[in-house]
């Protein structure tokens, strides 16, 4: 439900998220206005078009392509506002210049999902990876996530990605966004963690950003091939105690990206039982992984 009380009317809410958009674009980060709901307030201009007509991109010259809408010019910023009044927050595009901003969103739902602490994965990957998070700007959710603030160099795209870095990491590159700090939703106020508030968002370790963007995906083997996923098997055994839900939700949703996911899911689930989860366990969190990669979108 709306978190607006007496003293945060609609109105002030607008007024605030306006407030916070210009200032974030004094800063080089193109906004636009959002809902309640996160979603770009103002709605596409071609909703009523044909299914197979060309996809406008913003050419045409009228607000309501959502991302694509993304400026830094104040003039342009309060038409968007004015547009869309019951607009209570704002969205940061990623991959624009100058900072060309990823966001690294540490996600407690997809975590409880999976069994994993999103930030204790981080850290492992950042050991095992050896690159360590430089001091940036982050971001408290009302749900409890942390949004990393990095920036990528300008020859590099970032996909947008749920989970494929790590369970519970969301990343938002190119065609995505990040909620802005300041931005008022149906669950709570998005605000910038103590002591990061004055930083500029860091650029992102090497290491990180080769995990980021990875090589072009190889055809998958064939179904019923025995060797399909041998990898992806071998990681989950090589799970110790605390690790194995993680590396198992980790696994599954790689096999289901990659469309093996239902041929393999009987042996990541004799894998999993193997390193001592139950097979109910395993199943679950298996299921969980195909539900997760079924459907992705670019906001945080």
């Amino acid at each position: 439900m709306a978190t607006f009380d007496r003293h945060t009317t609609p109105a002030l809410a607008h007024t605030l998220a306006l407030a916070h958009a210009l200032s974030a674009a004094e800063r080089g980060l193109a906004v636009i206005p959002l809902s309640r709901t996160k979603l770009p307030a103002l709605r596409s201009p071609h909703h009523e078009d044909p299914v197979d007509a060309p996809q406008c991109h913003g050419e045409c010259g009228r607000p309501g392509h959502g991302v694509y809408d993304a400026t830094t010019d104040p003039f342009r910023i309060r038409e968007l506002f004015a547009a869309a009044p019951w607009s209570t927050g704002y969205g940061i595009a990623c991959g624009l210049p100058p900072h060309h901003l990823i966001g690294i969103d540490l996600d407690t739902k997809h975590g409880a999902q999976s069994g994993a602490d999103s930030s204790a994965v981080l850290r492992e990957l950042a050991l095992r990876h050896l690159f360590t998070i430089p001091p940036t700007v982050v971001v408290m959710t009302p749900s409890g996530g942390r949004h990393l603030w990095l920036t990528g160099p300008p020859d590099v795209v970032v996909p947008n990605s749920a989970s494929r870095l790590a369970p519970g990491i969301d990343v938002r590159g190119a065609g995505g966004y990040l909620v802005g700090p300041g931005s008022r939703t149906e669950h709570g106020v998005y605000s910038t963690a103590p002591g990061t508030a004055h930083l500029a968002p860091a650029p992102c370790p090497r290491a990180l950003l080769r995990l980021l963007t990875p090589p072009p995906r190889t055809k998958a083997p064939p179904a019923g091939d025995p060797h399909q996923g041998r990898g992806l098997v071998q990681f989950v055994l090589g799970a110790r105690v605390g690790q194995r839900n993680t590396r198992l939700f980790w696994a599954a949703c790689r096999a289901y990206e990659n469309g093996i996911g239902d041929d393999l899911a009987r042996h990541l689930t004799d894998a999993a039982v193997r390193t001592g989860l139950t097979e109910r366990e395993a199943r679950a969190t298996i299921a969980s992984a195909a539900r997760l990669t079924a459907g992705r979108d670019g906001v945080a």
